[in-house]
């Protein structure tokens, strides 16, 4: 099995640039972080850990799980991606090869949507989620994802000690009630009072996305 880097340089206690899970877990928007950024390398070979990987591992799960947003809970049937998965696994358990698979299949679903074709997407998102429950990803309500702070921490996280998360200073009712604010404003046509909140929602971490019929979904980011 491969070593465990820290910053390109072997992990060693010796060096004292060893993490243990209580440490890096509360530097995560969810353990779901650290698993994708495991998988993302193969057991034989080496693996990179830094706070810039686990950035990346957070977005990428953050664009699958945009994918997932908002589409019907549908019953799936196994197709191609599946197939293919299973022969990644197969393959001397080459999960970076089946997280591969999991991101063509968010771009099947995101291009069966902007097509309009909520039916097919839905069946993808399905497919998608299933594969991803392989792995142990895609535990969590996609919607729910979004309001969970990404905490900001420094370049080591037994440094910086406590992490402060992205728009974890607000209640998930105190950006509703931001918003509902908002929305009155828009209605009244008071855009400065609008762009108001929304920048201040934006300093504190919380990403807002105006969507037809008047409805706003936020995220935190």
């Amino acid at each position: 099995n491969g070593f465990v880097n820290v910053d390109e340089e072997k992990m060693s206690k010796s060096l004292g640039n060893f993490f243990t899970l209580r440490e890096v877990l509360p530097a995560l928007r969810h353990p779901e972080v650290l698993r994708f950024f495991v998988l993302s390398s193969h057991y034989r070979g080496p693996i990179n850990y830094s706070l810039e990987q686990l950035e990346q591992a957070d977005a990428a799960l953050g664009r699958i799980y945009t994918a997932l947003r908002d589409l019907p809970a549908v019953a799936g049937a196994a197709g191609a991606h599946t197939t293919r998965f299973l022969e990644s696994m197969d393959d001397d358990f080459n999960t970076p090869e089946a997280l591969a698979v999991l991101q063509n299949l968010t771009r099947e679903v995101n291009s069966a949507r902007d097509a309009g074709d909520l039916a097919r997407a839905a069946q993808l998102a399905a497919e998608l989620r299933a594969l991803g429950g392989v792995l142990g990803l895609l535990g969590v309500e996609p919607a729910q994802w979004f309001r969970l702070a990404k905490p900001t921490v420094g370049r080591r996280a037994r440094e910086t000690g406590a992490a402060e998360g992205g728009g974890a200073g607000l209640s998930d009712e105190e950006i509703e009630a931001r918003i509902a604010a908002r929305s009155a404003a828009r209605r009244a046509k008071h855009w400065a009072e609008s762009d108001r909140i929304r920048d201040e929602l934006a300093a504190a971490g919380v990403l807002l996305e105006d969507r037809p019929g008047g409805k706003t979904a936020w995220r935190r980011a």
